[in-house]
Order: structure tokens, then sequence, then C-alpha cells
């Protein structure tokens, strides 16, 4: 996360309270996170089987550790996301955070520790395996079929829940037909879902930058996760798109889905998520309400830096 602007208040005294520190991170107090009572995990499409109860452990990452020769990026990192649940991972420019959703989906390899999808390891697997388990991501930089339309491109994602073999679609079999078929009625509606139905003849590099964000969710959501990991998703929207975004979060957690989320906007952050797992240089150092990860003195040094006697930074 890049750092506060320049025009934020100083502080006064080494001595400046928890709480005047964590205004000068420039959000707003957000209001209460959805109860995960509510059994919101239960809508989903229905050939979507997840064994784990709402509120439990979806994914349980133990000691999950990747260096690249003398450079430790993740440092035995543990953390929990509950099924339900809005998990957003933080920390200023560096701390690892897109490194660990690389390290859970097969772009890296761990140097130690473990990931588990409901008690599945996802260690050693391939990037496709890992998603066909349940894992999806959409990624900090782009990276869409630019020259597919935009319902071409959400066709591709549903095609990791097809079972039609090469000869099937060789021969054009009738199982071929019916998920064709399937697939443009799954993707308008997903299309529909995110927003950009009216789009869905264009390709996907004629399309204004917030309708390809709201896309690569759309195609990330069509191979049925259960959890769903956004990188980044508001990086280069203006505000109002990151108002529209935050609500379009919460509409695909209250559909049921669970999402682990990595932004920079503290705003959105705070006024998304139901917990926050704060990293810095590879290491976890708070996890916690936004409430609580908002008054942190650790997350509030981490963000502005520790401070001498004297006062200065």
């Amino acid at each position: 996360m890049s750092s506060p602007a320049s025009d934020q208040p100083e502080v006064r005294t080494p001595e400046a309270s928890t709480a005047e520190g964590a205004d000068r991170l420039g959000v707003e107090q957000p209001d209460a996170p959805p109860s995960l009572e509510s059994e919101v995990a239960q809508v989903v499409a229905p050939d979507r089987d997840i064994e784990v109860a709402v509120g439990d452990n979806l994914v349980e990452i133990r000691d999950l550790t990747v260096t690249f020769g003398g450079l430790t990026a993740l440092d035995h990192v543990t953390f929990d996301i509950r099924r339900g649940e809005i998990l957003g991972l933080i920390g200023p420019n560096g701390a690892g955070k897109t490194t660990c959703f690389n390290a859970m989906t097969g772009v890296y390899k761990p140097s130690d520790g473990t990931v588990e999808l409901e008690g599945n390891s996802l260690g050693g697997r391939k990037k496709h395996a890992i998603t066909r388990l349940g894992l999806a991501r959409t990624f900090q930089n782009i990276r869409l079929f630019g020259q597919m339309t935009a319902l071409e491109n959400v066709v591709v994602g549903l095609d990791a829940r097809h079972k039609t073999s090469v000869p099937g679609a060789v021969f054009r079999t009738p199982r071929l037909r019916r998920e064709e078929k399937s697939s443009i009625e799954h993707g308008m509606a997903l299309l529909e879902f995110v927003g950009i139905v009216d789009k869905s003849d264009v390709l996907a590099r004629n399309l204004p930058y917030g309708y390809q964000r709201r896309l690569e969710i759309a195609r990330a959501l069509a191979t049925e996760p259960k959890l769903l990991c956004l990188d980044e998703p508001a990086a280069g929207f203006n505000p109002a798109e990151k108002d529209e975004l935050m609500q379009l979060i919460r509409t695909i957690r209250d559909d049921g889905y669970t999402i682990l989320l990595i932004e920079h906007d503290m705003r959105l952050v705070m006024g998304v998520t139901d917990r926050i797992v704060v990293l810095e240089f590879g290491k976890k150092i708070a996890e916690g309400t936004p409430q609580e990860i908002r008054e942190d003195p650790k997350v509030i040094a981490a963000y502005l830096g520790e401070e001498s006697d004297d006062g200065a930074a």
C-alpha cells in the first residue's frame, strides 16, 4: 500500500494516542459488518458442494514461507479464512501480499508451510487443479483475452467445470451441445451480475478499464470458486467506481461466496471486510476486525513509520 498523502497532519509527539494515529490513515469508521449468522453461504449454485459450515475454517494457512534465493518474501505466515466472510490482506508495498496469493494459487512453490482448502492440501498441485478444487483469483495486472468478447472470456472460465472429452468435442456430442448452451446462459447471467451484460459482444480489449476489472471478476466466478481471491480490484478506480466495487463485493459475498481481498485503499478495506490480516516485510503483524486493526499501534507504525524520541519519523 502506498504511503499516506503528504497533506496528512503530522504526529505531534511520540505519545500521540492510538486513535489519533488511526485517524491519520485517512479511513472512515466503517459500518458494522454483516453477521455471519445469516447463512448467506447457503445461497449458491446447486452443484457447488462445500463441506464446511458457515463461519468455520474454509482455508487454513500454516507457516507459509516463500524464499527467492537469499530473500524471504513470506516468513512463516499463519491465518485462516472462514466460510462466508470477506477477509482483507493488507500491508505496505513489498509486505508479501501478492506473494501469499501466488503461493496459495500455485504460481509460486512455497519453501515451507501448508495451504489447505477444506482439508485438502494445495501443495504441489498444478494451477488448473487448484482452480478445480475451488480457489479462483483475479490479478493485480488485468489478464483478459483481448481478442475475445466479454462473453467468450467468461465462457473460458466456465470450461473449468465442463466434462466433455476431446472425442466428444470433435463429434459434437449431445453433452457438448448442452454444455455450450448452458455456458452462454450462465455467462450472460454472470455478466449481468457484475453489471456489464450490455457489453457481452464487445472485445475485452475495447472495454473501459473499470469494465475490464468487472469482467475479470465474472470470469473468476465462472469457475464456481469456494474461495474468490481479489488482487487489488480497485486499482485505477475513481471514488465513484470504488463505491460501486464495494457494493459488488458485498453482493458477491451475500450470494454465498467467501472472499480474500488484497487492496491498497484503506477506506474500501475498512468498509467491506469482516476481518483483516496485516503483513509487513513478509511477516504477519496483526489480525482482527477493521476496528481493531485501525487502532493497532503496530499497524499504524507499519504504515506511518516508527518515531524517535524527538518526534521525527
